[in-house]
């Protein structure tokens, strides 16, 4: 007996580590991870609203990035032609070379020299200071407008996280309370799952939008007062009608 109690327990020993790894080899892994299509099968059918924000928010970042420059609202090229021609008294021309340009300091400098250019006298400064500060306003007005659709974008993201949130928890506590005893915990998880991802994605889309919401509102700031000083600089260069041509 002695002998084969020796025996025995070495090689239960032995066999404990292939035992465990043959069970780990057929037991599936529970740290795999998911895949994105799995991951928005989870989320139900709010991953693809948050889906298509989050194209859509890319898409506003990189037409704000191309138009919010100071090369598109206020070309130095442009200003510095209209400035020659106001030095010489063309206000024809000057006219002619704002309205091929569609940009924010164009159309400021078309609404003052219109005014100049239909005045039978020279128009007063004052008149003159009160149109450019109207439409510098509207234009700053347009300019933080545009950006105002990020704003719109960071908060509604968070709010269908939210909503997929609050549904995933209903349809979890659903199962739950209509037989506790057939309550199974696939559907269980499938609930909770779905509220946590929902809410992710929406932090996920919601976040950045905020983000850039904040560096382009700095930008468009700058690019206001950067409009205002052209408008003032204009206002300076604008002929009297006895030097024009």
């Amino acid at each position: 007996m002695q002998i084969g109690y020796r025996t025995v327990l070495p090689a239960s020993v032995l066999a404990a580590p292939w035992t465990a790894a043959a069970q780990s080899a057929a037991t599936p892994s529970n740290e795999a991870a998911m895949t994105l299509g799995q991951i928005i099968q989870a989320g139900g059918a709010l991953m693809y609203v948050l889906g298509a924000l989050s194209v859509l928010g890319l898409a506003y970042v990189i037409y704000l990035a191309l138009t919010l420059r100071s090369s598109a609202v206020i070309p130095r090229a442009l200003r510095e032609d209209v400035a020659d021609a106001l030095s010489a008294g063309r206000i024809e021309e000057a006219r002619t070379l704002c309205r091929r340009n569609r940009s924010a300091y164009a159309a400021l400098a078309d609404t003052a020299l219109a005014c100049v250019e239909r005045s039978p006298a020279s128009p007063d400064n004052a008149l003159l200071q009160e149109l450019l500060e109207g439409e510098g306003g509207r234009q700053a007005s347009r300019i933080q407008n545009q950006i105002q659709y990020l704003l719109d974008i960071a908060v509604v993201a968070p709010m269908l996280g939210l909503l997929g949130t609050v549904l995933g928890m209903l349809q979890a506590f659903n199962s739950v309370a209509l037989d506790i005893a057939k309550a199974r915990p696939q559907v269980l998880a499938d609930g909770v799952a779905k509220a946590l991802i929902t809410t992710a994605a929406g932090l996920i889309v919601g976040i950045p939008a905020m983000v850039a919401y904040a560096y382009f509102r700095g930008k468009g700031g700058q690019l206001v007062s950067q409009l205002e000083s052209a408008a003032a600089e204009l206002l300076l260069r604008i002929p009297r009608k006895d030097r024009m041509r």
